[in-house]
């Protein structure tokens, strides 16, 4: 494997050490992590790169803690290449399945100039897309012009009001001092400890099936990835929450993603966000479905959910009502725009998060339309964060019993980005070639030819077990 030349570059950044404070890791571990640098990987008039790093290495720390804990031994060095972040970060735009790239934005999403300002649309899913064409009142065929007319004619506030209350995704760009959502009320992690108990012992862990992890400290004794035996339930979509969930499963974890056979996901992400994972469909109203889902979390340890505050309440799946079932559970939630406030209930995604909070305007070019960073770094950032927040939650359960509430959001990642990162020295290195953090992978979906995880272990880089599979065709049980 060639990695990026150059000497490391420390560890105690602003970046690291304070997304590592909000994961509540002990500070003296920072020093355990640094960074091979590369230049140009993720330029932006905002400290993106940092961002992108500290993400990484906070849960390359973690699980470098998580394996110590497991094994007895001490915490060892890890060191994140720049260049497999930057790839990683873009992991969507590097996939090609049997050649064909696959489209990351439909026609209908993009930014539009509205009346009095600009708007940004999410229209990627058929039911988006009907729903942002029937609250404009345009018919279902209509394409980038008639959309482009409609909007023209209508104030941003008022087109965005709109499409949210017929269920659609538009929102007015925002300059950073005019935001709607309360950018500094939002915490980067939020983490409780649910309950008492006795320290709670991972299940036997399996040796790595990927071969590509020595025997060093980051093992358990029995020679395992960090995250072996793990049993995390998946109940995410798209982006961010697949990124966290395929992070653990690279290291080790058995991940089960469940999804309904209602309720459409592009099979594209999948490909791309579905490595190490299985995945199996259920319908959660139904009874026959449900009794298999509370069989599966009933030997879960971790659950993983990117819904919408309160969407999945109505099946017993609130955290309090989980953890009460299941003292010493890890639910680990991630949405949108936060847990309070009035955009809490609000579908939204990477692009709009980055319209609504001043991203895209801090990114415009002068005269230009909005602009967006070179990467869905809310997306993966917040994964990468979400990742180490469950693998931290495992540590500390090991020692200390009890279960654990975690919660993050992309606008708190965002709030991050915007008013809590000072850009740092990234000059140095070789310039960023996204070659070496690429390979290809036989399929049932075909042929992928994908990044590589940037997740740094002390015994090198590793590959996932297995290859994404077709959605909703694993059988609903554990391995």
């Amino acid at each position: 494997m060639t990695r990026s030349d150059g000497p490391p570059r420390e560890a105690r950044d602003a970046a690291t050490a304070h997304a590592w404070a909000a994961l509540g890791g002990d500070p003296a571990l920072l020093e355990q992590v640094t960074y091979r640098p590369v230049g140009g990987g993720l330029p932006a008039r905002l400290p993106v790169a940092e961002l992108a790093r500290a993400t990484v290495g906070v849960c390359s720390l973690a699980a470098a803690e998580l394996g110590a804990r497991r094994s007895g031994g001490a915490v060892p060095a890890v060191r994140v290449d720049e260049g497999a972040v930057a790839t990683a970060f873009v992991s969507e735009r590097h996939l090609r399945i049997d050649g064909r790239k696959p489209t990351n934005f439909a026609p209908l999403s993009g930014f539009w100039r509205a009346a009095d300002g600009w708007v940004r649309t999410h229209a990627n899913y058929p039911h988006h897309r009907a729903r942002l064409l029937t609250a404009l009142g345009l018919p279902g065929d209509s394409g980038p012009d008639e959309l482009a007319a409609a909007l023209a004619a209508r104030p941003a506030r008022a087109i965005q009001e709109t499409v949210y209350a017929a269920g659609g995704l538009a929102v007015a760009v925002a300059e950073p001092d005019e935001s709607e959502i309360p950018l500094d009320a939002l915490p980067l992690i939020e983490s409780r400890r649910i309950g008492e108990g006795t320290p709670r012992r991972l299940r036997e862990a399996r040796p790595s099936a990927s071969g590509a992890l020595s025997a060093s400290g980051a093992l358990s004794a029995s020679g395992a990835l960090p995250a072996s035996g793990v049993r995390v339930l998946d109940l995410t979509r798209v982006i961010a929450g697949p990124v966290a969930t395929r992070t653990l499963a690279l290291l080790g974890a058995d991940v089960l993603r469940i999804d309904s056979p209602r309720l459409p996901e592009d099979p594209d992400a999948h490909a791309d966000t579905g490595f190490g994972k299985r995945s199996a469909a259920l319908d959660l109203a139904a009874p026959e479905h449900r009794r298999t889902f509370e069989a599966l979390l009933a030997d879960a340890d971790v659950v993983v959910t990117g819904y919408r505050p309160g969407a999945l309440g109505r099946f017993g799946l609130a955290p309090d009502a989980l953890l009460e079932r299941h003292p010493g559970l890890v639910v680990a939630q991630l949405c949108a725009w936060g847990w309070s406030g009035p955009w809490a209930g609000r579908r939204g995604f990477d692009s709009l998060v980055q319209a609504a909070t001043g991203i895209a305007a801090i990114e415009a070019n002068a005269d230009g339309p909005p602009g967006a960073l070179p990467a869905q770094a809310l997306d993966h950032g917040t994964g990468y964060l979400l990742a180490a927040a469950v693998l931290r939650a495992l540590t500390e359960r090991q020692g200390s019993g009890g279960g654990r509430h975690l919660r993050l959001s992309l606008a708190g990642t965002a709030s991050w980005l915007t008013r809590g990162i000072a850009p740092a020295a990234l000059t140095g290195g070789p310039a960023h070639d996204p070659a070496p953090w690429l390979a290809e992978t036989a399929s049932d979906l075909g042929t992928l030819h994908h990044a590589r995880s940037p997740i740094a272990t002390p015994g090198g880089p590793l590959a996932w077990a297995r290859p994404p599979g077709h959605l909703g065709t694993d059988a609903p049980r554990w391995l």
